[in-house]
C-alpha cells in the first residue's frame, strides 16, 4: 500500500519564502496554473500558486468562499457547498462555481462516517474547478495531524468501517491511485449501504471488524500511507490574496519561524520523509501541530471576546494585527472551535471564526460559509433566508 503514496502529486523541492509583506512573483518553484483557464471564453488572469504544498496564492478577481469545519458529515458538507454555488443539487457532485476558490479549513476526519468520500469529492472538485479557471485548497487542521500521529480517539466506527472499505477498494485499483481516490465518493455510498443491517455493537464479528478498521485506517494514516500523503497536499497555512486562512490560529512566532518552513516540515512528516531523505527535514513539526499555541490547535482568536476584559481584548488584538501585519494580510479566517451564535468577525472583522459545529457528530448545526467578493465579506447561511447574512464589510 505504501507505494500508492508515489502516485499522489509530487512535490518539487522547495523554493525560498517570498517576502511576507509582498505577494510572491512566479519563479521556477511557483506553480502557475495555466489549466485554469476554461474552455468556456475568456477567463480572468490565471491563478498563481508558490510553494509545495501551496503556500501563497494570487487569484486575481476571484470569488472567494471558506467553509470551516466538516467532520465527516458527506450530507452536511454536500449543503454547505451547495449553499456556495460550488456544487450541483441532487447528488450529481459537480463543480458550479466557474472561477470561485473554495477553501476548506480542515477537521474533515473524527465525528462522522464520510471521511474519505468527503476528501474524495474536495479532490474530484478541485480537478473540475481547474477547467473552470477556478480552485479547490485545503488546510490541515488538528483532527488530520491527529489521525496522521495515529491518535484515533474520535474515530466513530463507521470511520473505521469506511478504512476497511476504501482499503479493499485500492487492492482493486491499486494502478491508478487518482483516478480510484478521485471515484470513492460514489463508490463508498452503495458499499456504506451494504453494511446497514443491524447487528448488536458486542457481537463478535463486530469486534472483530473494529480490530480490523484499526489496522485499515493506521495503513492508512501512518506516515507516508497512502491518505496521509494525500493530506500533505495541503498546508497548515494559506494565504490567498490578502487574506490567510488555517485551521486555529496564526501568531507572530509562527511567522517569525517560516509559513512556508512549516507547510514544508508538515508535509514532509506526513509523507513518512526521513532525514536520510530530506536534508531539510529536521524534527517532527511541533510549533504547527502540538501545544495549544500551535497552527492547528490555537484558539487565541476564537474566544467568547464577552468572558474576557478589555485588557485581555486588547492585548489579543494586537497580537492579531502584528500578525496580520508580519504576514501581509488584512484579516485571517479560522476554523477549529465551533461559534454557537453563528459565523462571525470580531477585532474590527480582522479575524473570522466560521467553525459552525455542523457536522450531526458536533453540534449538527445549519452549514455556513464565508463569501469573499470584491474584499468584502459576508456570512451565506441560507438562500432561502437572505435576511440572515451578516453584514458586508468592506477592506478596502
Amino acid at each position: 500500500m505504501a507505494s500508492l503514496c508515489l502516485n499522489s502529486l509530487p512535490l518539487s523541492p522547495p523554493s525560498q519564502p517570498p517576502k511576507l509583506s509582498e505577494a510572491p512573483s512566479p519563479s521556477s518553484s511557483s506553480l502557475n496554473i495555466n489549466s485554469y483557464y476554461g474552455s468556456k471564453g475568456e477567463a480572468s488572469k490565471p491563478i498563481v500558486v508558490s510553494g509545495n504544498p501551496p503556500t501563497f496564492v494570487s487569484a486575481p478577481g476571484r470569488r472567494i468562499v471558506a467553509v470551516g469545519d466538516l467532520h465527516g458529515d458527506l450530507d452536511q458538507t454536500r449543503c454547505a457547498l451547495e449553499m456556495a454555488g460550488v456544487l450541483s443539487p441532487a447528488g450529481q457532485d459537480l463543480w458550479t462555481g466557474g472561477e470561485t476558490v473554495l477553501i476548506q479549513l480542515g477537521d474533515i476526519l473524527d465525528r462522522g462516517e464520510d471521511e474519505i468520500a468527503i476528501l474524495s469529492l474536495l479532490r474530484s472538485l478541485d480537478i473540475q474547478a481547474k477547467d473552470e479557471g477556478g480552485a479547490v485548497f485545503q488546510v490541515n487542521g488538528n483532527h488530520e495531524t491527529m489521525n496522521v500521529e495515529g491518535d484515533f480517539r474520535y474515530v466513530e466506527t463507521g470511520g473505521f468501517d469506511e478504512c476497511i472499505d476504501f482499503l479493499e477498494y485500492l487492492d482493486d485499483n491499486r494502478d491508478d491511485w487518482e483516478e480510484a481516490f478521485v471515484g470513492w465518493t460514489g463508490v463508498s455510498k452503495q458499499l456504506k449501504e451494504d453494511r446497514k443491517m443491524p447487528q448488536n455493537y458486542w457481537d463478535p464479528w463486530n469486534l472483530v471488524r473494529r480490530q480490523k478498521g484499526v489496522i485499515a485506517r493506521s495503513i492508512l494514516l501512518r506516515p507516508g500511507g497512502p491518505l496521509a500523503c494525500e493530506l500533505a497536499r495541503h498546508a497548515v497555512v494559506l494565504k490567498v490574496n490578502d487574506w490567510v486562512f488555517c485551521h486555529g490560529g496564526l501568531i507572530p512566532n509562527h511567522v517569525a519561524y517560516g509559513v512556508e518552513r512549516m507547510n514544508r516540515e508538515v508535509s514532509h512528516w506526513m509523507r513518512g520523509l526521513s532525514d536520510s531523505d530530506e536534508s531539510d527535514n529536521p524534527h517532527f513539526p511541533f510549533i504547527a501541530t502540538r501545544g495549544y499555541d500551535s497552527v492547528v490547535w490555537n484558539r487565541l482568536y476564537s474566544r467568547d471576546t464577552s468572558e474576557l476584559d478589555d485588557y485581555q481584548n486588547n492585548q489579543i488584538h494586537s497580537i492579531l494585527e502584528e500578525t496580520l501585519h508580519a504576514v501581509g494580510a488584512k484579516a485571517m479566517v479560522v476554523g477549529h472551535t465551533p461559534q454557537t451564535t453563528g459565523a462571525n468577525c470580531k477585532y474590527n472583522c480582522s479575524i473570522w471564526r466560521i467553525d459552525v459545529g455542523m457536522s450531526s457528530g458536533v453540534l449538527n448545526s445549519r452549514p455556513e460559509v464565508l463569501e469573499i467578493k470584491d474584499n468584502k465579506a459576508r456570512v451565506i447561511r441560507s438562500k432561502k433566508d437572505t435576511s440572515s447574512e451578516s453584514q458586508v464589510v468592506d477592506f478596502i
